[in-house]
């Protein structure tokens, strides 16, 4: 911590000596955690730990960065382990395939709304616009690189999960609609793997410099859920799980919790003391 005390020493001499207006050197202190490995912290004294040219060389630049920003939050402490960067090259493969085994650089991204698509084409439609919306506020000043990871995983898998849309899509919105996701996923993978996503947008057929694209918006519209799964627990023990409207209000969920056949056989005979509902979260139905 000597380098602060310095800094802000230093920054209170110029403020005295009239050079400067302000009295610290800086408005936020963001603390970085350090990369350990089996107990050895990585530093000047010890060295690096892990050679990231060694891993570079086996698994590429963008697995070595992306697993970086993935294994921990920033201002925690890291704990490396190889077979994770193996991991994430794993996952980096995946949206490779995605796009190059079907890009759509001759189609033009379309205006859709979710009337337009098919039922997996409406899940993967709202878990792109949750993902640019979830990314744009971590970058946004939060900083906690792991979950944009973990958010360009989940919806990587939700496009898997429609494979034969990507494999095979319908001319005309459909068309339109797999360019503009697979554009947007370039687009939200670039911070992280800049490499991949690069070439990326040259397999999609774009010419301009993916650095200079502007960064994708989400629709608050798409990105809302229209249901939600609720817990249902009896005297704090789960259950049976429901999937209720989004809307849905506590009277609505109360009935729906009472109503599941798990529930009413587990509640049989005996007398119910309360129903608290938790919005969007859990029903516990306490019993006697």
């Amino acid at each position: 911590i000597l380098h602060l005390i310095y800094s802000r020493f230093w920054t209170k001499v110029m403020r005295d000596l009239g050079l400067v207006h302000n009295s610290e050197p800086a408005q936020r202190l963001f603390t970085q955690g350090m990369v350990i490995k089996d107990g050895a912290k990585m530093s000047k004294s010890l060295g690096n730990v892990v050679s990231p040219d060694d891993m570079v060389a086996k698994y590429g630049a963008d697995a070595t960065r992306m697993y970086t920003l993935f294994a921990a939050p920033p201002d925690r402490d890291l704990d490396w382990h190889d077979a994770g960067v193996e991991g994430v090259s794993r996952f980096l493969a995946r949206v490779y395939r995605l796009v190059a085994q079907n890009p759509t650089k001759d189609a033009a991204a379309a205006k859709y709304t979710l009337a337009d698509l098919s039922p997996k084409g409406k899940k993967v439609a709202r878990k792109l616009h949750q993902t640019i919306k979830r990314l744009s506020d971590e970058l946004g000043g939060r900083w906690h690189f792991n979950t944009c990871v973990a958010a360009l995983m989940e919806f990587t898998n939700e496009c898997y999960a429609a494979s034969e849309l990507f494999a095979n899509p319908k001319p005309g919105v459909e068309r339109g609609f797999v360019a503009d996701v697979q554009r947007n996923l370039a687009l939200l993978l670039q911070p992280f793997a800049p490499y991949l996503a690069h070439e990326l947008w040259t397999i999609l057929g774009e010419n301009g410099n993916l650095l200079r694209a502007p960064w994708p918006k989400y629709d608050a519209a798409l990105a809302k859920e229209d249901e939600v799964e609720i817990v249902v627990q009896i005297n704090g023990k789960v259950r049976s799980r429901l999937t209720v409207a989004t809307e849905a209000d506590e009277e609505q969920v109360r009935k729906s919790a009472l109503a599941d056949e798990k529930v009413k056989a587990a509640i049989e005979g005996k007398e119910i003391v309360k129903v608290v509902v938790v919005p969007r979260k859990l029903v516990n139905i306490v019993v006697k």
